[in-house]
């Protein structure tokens, strides 16, 4: 059963009054990876505290560097289930994380951030991270 919409919508906005776009349906997800042809980073956001405290700011801050993916998206687990469900699909072999970051090229996942790199790291910390894989990236485009 979802988590009540009172609950994550605050969740919700932290991402995307920043731009991130919501992905809350199998279709939605499937519009946005049939047009990637650049790099695009979708985050499975989360209720846990290191969503929370760590994750969204980290790609909130991923954001501001200057070789960052063309696109940022968002499915919210434990609230959109199908949505959520199409996204790991995509990701193939990769077992469900929630918080995770995942980085695709043309709909192929490259990198991946499961939630033990996250959870008990700060923000900048996983930021960094995330930027340097940006910087591999779109450097040769193999997966960091």
């Amino acid at each position: 059963m979802p988590y009540p919409e009172q609950m994550v919508a605050p969740m919700r906005a932290e991402l995307t009054t920043s731009g991130v776009q919501e992905l809350r349906t199998p279709g939605e997800v499937d519009a946005f990876f049939r047009t990637d042809n650049d790099l695009s980073l979708l985050l499975v956001n989360s209720v846990c505290g290191c969503a929370a405290g760590s994750a969204r700011p980290a790609v909130l801050l991923s954001m501001e560097h200057p070789s960052r993916p063309a696109r940022f998206a968002t499915v919210f687990a434990g609230q959109d289930l199908e949505a959520t469900a199409r996204a790991r699909e995509l990701m193939g072999d990769v077992p469900p994380s929630s918080p995770s970051v995942a980085v695709f090229r043309a709909g192929e996942l490259v990198h991946f951030m499961p939630r033990h790199l996250i959870e008990g790291r700060g923000p900048e910390e996983i930021a960094r991270d995330l930027t340097s894989a940006f910087d591999q990236l779109g450097r040769d485009g193999r997966p960091a």
